[in-house]
C-alpha cells in the first residue's frame, strides 16, 4: 500500500518518542486556565442535562404526616447540584488529545485527526509502529487523565465557590467567568477562555465594559494549527 511518506513521518514523528523529558515525549499538560474551562464546561453541560426535569421534591419530616413537607423544584435544589458534582471530572475521560491544534481546544472529545489519519492508514493495510500496542491507541493519554486529576484538585478547591454561583448567580453570570476569571485564575493568565471557538462568546464584550482599555487577550493565532491540519 503506497502512502505519503512524509505525512506518515510527521504523524510518527508526534506519536513515536516514549521516553525522556515531557517535551521529548511531545507531552503537554493542561494549565490551571484550560482546567478550570474544561471543568467550567462539563459542569455547565451536566446541569443543562439534569436541569430538565419538572420534578418536585419534597424536604423535611413529617412523623403524623399532619403538618405538610416543604416542596422544591429539583431544578433549584441542592441534590441537583450535588448530583451534577458527582463524577464531573470523570466525564474527561471522554476527551482525546488532539495534538494537530495549538490552543485549548486541543483538550476535546472525539478522534484527533491525526489518530484519525492513522487508523485509516492501518484499515488500508499501512503498518504503522507508535510503540504502543493498537489496542491502546483510543485509551486516554496521559494528558487526559493528567487532566481528570487536575480538575479534581481545582473543584476540591473552589467548591464554595461553584455552591455560592449555584445558589446566587445560576442564570446571571456565566460559570466560567464567575469560577475561573474572577476566582481561580484572578490576575492570572486566563487567555484560553478568550479563544475563538469559547462557548461562551460574550466574556469578552462583558470584561471590556469593565476596562478602559480594551481587552488584547484576544484570538490565539491558529497559523500553526492550520498548517499542522494539513497533514
Amino acid at each position: 500500500m503506497l502512502v505519503n511518506p512524509a505525512i506518515l513521518l510527521n504523524l510518527l514523528f508526534a506519536y513515536s518518542a516514549f521516553g525522556g523529558s515531557e517535551e521529548e515525549q511531545g507531552v503537554k499538560y493542561a494549565n490551571k486556565c484550560e482546567v478550570c474551562k474544561v471543568l467550567a464546561i462539563e459542569l455547565e453541560a451536566r446541569l443543562d442535562e439534569t436541569g430538565k426535569t419538572h420534578d418536585v421534591l419534597e424536604i423535611g419530616y413529617s412523623v403524623d404526616d399532619i403538618v405538610p413537607k416543604k416542596k422544591k423544584e429539583y431544578k433549584k435544589s441542592e441534590l441537583r447540584l450535588v448530583e451534577s458534582l458527582e463524577n464531573v471530572c470523570e466525564r474527561i475521560l471522554e476527551y482525546n488529545i488532539h495534538k494537530e491544534r495549538t490552543d485549548s481546544t486541543r483538550f476535546a472529545k472525539g478522534m484527533s485527526q491525526t489518530f484519525t489519519t492513522l487508523h485509516n492508514l492501518v484499515d488500508r493495510g499501512v503498518k504503522v509502529e507508535l510503540g504502543i500496542p493498537y489496542e491502546l491507541w483510543d485509551k486516554p493519554s496521559v494528558e487526559i487523565t493528567t487532566l481528570k486529576t487536575q480538575c479534581e484538585d481545582l473543584l476540591e478547591n473552589h467548591e464554595a465557590d461553584i455552591e455560592d454561583w449555584y445558589n446566587n448567580y445560576q442564570g446571571k453570570i456565566p460559570l466560567i467567568q464567575y469560577l475561573c476569571s474572577e476566582r481561580a485564575l484572578k490576575e492570572q493568565n486566563d487567555s484560553c477562555l478568550f479563544e475563538k471557538g469559547d462557548p461562551r462568546k460574550d466574556l469578552g464584550k462583558q470584561e471590556k465594559k469593565k476596562k478602559k482599555e480594551p481587552n488584547n487577550k484576544g484570538i490565539m493565532n491558529n497559523n500553526s494549527q492550520s498548517a499542522k491540519q494539513e497533514l
